[in-house]
């Protein structure tokens, strides 16, 4: 049996629980409180981030590593595409993610000034999803996945409104249509 070590409210434990889901492969989680993480989480990730993914004696850390990881071991459904080309592409998006997330905890931490530097990475999402319904085409997988969970939270924890974006809008709706999207999508409502 797998185990998440995970928290609530993080997007990136959030990227692992929509794989899993989708997936549907069965887990038990741990909860990890990350205003006071205990001192064994470091022995399971040397940063004592979460999400860990444990089997037997086999930990893996890393959200995009995991997601990676769960793709590999579990074939069915497909979040990758078929195509090489497509699957590198699809892994580009995840790679360069940091342009939506490093001004995203600018602004959670404060900073007022990283607002448009965030609207700006929206802006890009839009244009992308303007051309096609998924961030690698015509295909739901990975790369939405790693991108949706700070949209949820944008939204609800920095008072974000995506109606200027409304390609982004549509496709939060069409993943919504997901339940293992439509779950997180739920749990972060509750945070």
């Amino acid at each position: 049996m797998l185990t998440l070590y995970d928290a609530a409210r993080c997007p990136y434990c959030a990227r692992v629980r929509i794989v899993l889901a989708e997936k549907g492969v069965e887990f038990e989680t741990v909860e990890i409180d990350l205003d006071d993480r205990p001192a064994w989480i470091y022995e399971k990730n040397v940063t004592g981030r979460v999400p860990v993914l444990e089997e037997d004696a086999f930990v893996l850390p890393e959200s995009a590593v995991i997601m990676e990881y769960l793709e590999e071991r579990y074939l069915e459904p497909p979040l990758l595409p078929a195509d090489a080309a497509a699957r590198a592409l699809a892994r580009v998006e995840i790679f360069r993610f940091d342009r939506l997330s490093t001004p995203y905890y600018a602004v959670r931490r404060g900073d007022e000034s990283a607002r448009p530097r965030l609207e700006r990475a929206l802006a890009e999402l839009d244009a992308l999803l303007e051309a096609q319904p998924f961030l690698t085409g015509g295909e739901y997988g990975l790369a939405d996945i790693a991108y949706v969970p700070w949209i949820f939270r944008a939204r609800s924890q920095l008072g974000l409104d995506l109606e200027p974006w409304p390609a982004v809008v549509e496709w939060v709706g069409r993943l919504q249509e997901r339940p293992a999207v439509a779950a997180e999508s739920e749990l972060v409502a509750a945070l």
